[in-house]
């Protein structure tokens, strides 16, 4: 019997966020250890999801589910959250008997006072199991990744796509490559090479694009001899750290020279694309003219600036006061801004009660003033549903307490906690049915698309001021390398 622990911290950190990620976003997210973990994730598109299916199908692997910690992307983690985590997956190793471990981490994690924090984290684990226990990893596809953590790891493996629909199956590939690592068919050797360059992510799709194309290459370079995985990153854009940037990560069987020489050559082809990931928005008064300018409704307007799966608030003033300047006459749905208390002001004056107040701009001042309205309490709910659509398919998700307030023909969709509207649940729970003719105005940005682009003839990116804004040159960054494109012109 191969003896297999398994653990998770995901998180994915803005370092322009106003709004830092504390312990209460893992609680409120994915926080379980122990036998509870195969209750959670089972039957999920997830990598423990993955993860679970691997195991069904080698009964000769025993698994111990270390702590599984994942919060929704958002501001610099606190500290203590990082250190306790770590402690309980040191704990968990020590003494266990273990032969592999798998770590199921994001690969963009940004800790206060702590630069590189995914590669401190496996520079840890590799500590506690030495060399002689097998160790394997899976990142996201926008993981800023640092060389060094190819040489810790025995293999890694990342999403293929962009909206992420493959997390589950990148949990199981991880596990294959790593049993194949634990029973002796295969002695992974790894490399990660830097395009040199911080890439926009809206222009990242995978179904089409440079980002496809780049993907087709993986696969190509996988089909070669001796090449056991290809994963490309485009990096976090707002993951202000020391690896920051797109790379590549190439692991070969017992050759590190096919593994450069297929990496090198990924780079030159992602070198030859660079340029095609960035393009220009229209703002967002603008992308309203173009939904209504007589093309088919239903049409969404994606404000990708304040994307949650971003970092972005759900507090960015510039949509909601677009929408209410420009007052349109169809049927129109904001989703959605974070605001406790006007959610508890809402609940105050009940169903058909009258409410005034401002929308956004309630955690910073740096995105616009707040946007003044005054309504009716069309809708309150508890705030919980569960994921139906590809992205983190099977998942509860908790908003909290949430409401919706109709202004005119705006219904403005008010939650307690910053979650990204990306799934079909989110507009079931809120009485919205987003085929019927008028406009979805969403905080979001391609994970939205995963579930809706079949159901919506026209969607719209526009950009605006928030923490996830397009114009990577507008934030200020102090830890990433300034040779990085475009941050220099070299």
């Amino acid at each position: 019997m191969t003896r297999l622990a398994i653990a998770r911290l995901w998180h994915e950190g803005n370092s322009f966020s106003p709004v830092p990620t504390s312990i209460k976003d893992f609680h409120a997210s994915e926080w379980t250890a122990g036998e509870a973990a195969r209750e959670v994730y089972r039957g999920t598109e997830t990598e423990i999801g993955g993860a679970l299916d691997f195991l069904d199908a080698h009964p000769d692997w025993e698994a111990v589910f270390l702590r599984q910690a994942a919060a929704m992307p958002g501001g610099i983690l606190e500290r203590a959250v990082f250190e306790q985590v770590c402690s309980e997956v040191l704990e968990g190793l020590a003494g266990g008997g273990f032969d592999a471990v798998y770590l199921s981490l994001h690969g963009a994690m940004v800790v206060e006072d702590l630069p590189l924090a995914d590669l401190e984290l496996i520079r840890r684990v590799r500590g506690a199991t030495g060399h002689g226990v097998k160790l394997a990893a899976s990142f996201d596809l926008h993981a800023n990744m640092h060389p060094d953590i190819a040489r810790l790891l025995d293999v890694g493996t990342a999403y293929r796509t962009y909206p992420h629909i493959d997390m589950r199956p990148t949990g199981r590939r991880a596990l294959e490559l790593l049993r194949n690592a634990v029973e002796g068919r295969s002695r992974p050797v790894g490399i990660i090479a830097k395009l040199g360059a911080i890439l926009p992510s809206i222009n990242m799709r995978s179904a089409a694009g440079p980002m496809a194309e780049m993907e087709e290459a993986a696969r190509a370079a996988e089909a070669l001899p001796g090449v056991l995985d290809a994963s490309i990153f485009g990096g976090f854009t707002y993951g202000d750290t020391p690896s920051a940037g797109a790379s590549v990560m190439v692991f070969a069987d017992g050759d590190a020279a096919v593994a450069g020489r297929a990496a090198a050559a990924l780079i030159a082809d992602y070198a030859a694309r660079r340029d095609r990931f960035f393009i220009r928005l229209p703002s967002v008064e603008d992308g309203l003219r173009q939904a209504l300018d007589g093309g088919p409704l239903p049409a969404a307007i994606v404000d990708a600036g304040d994307n949650p799966y971003s970092g972005g608030i759900g507090d960015t003033p510039e949509l909601i006061r677009a929408v209410l300047a420009l007052a349109p006459q169809v049927p129109t749905v904001v989703a959605f801004y974070c605001d406790p208390e006007l959610v508890q002001r809402a609940r105050a004056a009940g169903l058909g009660g009258a409410l005034c107040g401002t929308l956004g701009g309630r955690l910073a001042s740096d995105y616009g003033e707040p946007a003044p309205f005054a309504g009716t309490v069309a809708l309150l709910t508890e705030g919980r549903f569960q994921n139906r659509g590809p992205v983190l398919g099977g998942m509860a998700v908790d908003l909290g307490p949430t409401a919706v307030i109709t202004i005119g023909q705006v219904r403005v969709i008010v939650t307690t906690r910053c979650i990204s509207p990306s799934d079909p649940g989110f507009f079931d729970l809120h009485e919205v049915d987003v085929t019927q003719p008028g406009l979805l105005c969403v905080k979001a940005k391609n994970h939205f698309r995963a579930a809706f682009a079949p159901l919506l003839p026209r969607m719209i990116d526009v950009d605006a001021p928030g923490p996830a804004a397009l114009e990577i040159r507008g934030f200020r960054f102090r830890h990433a390398p300034p040779s990085l494109y475009p941050l220099s012109d070299n």
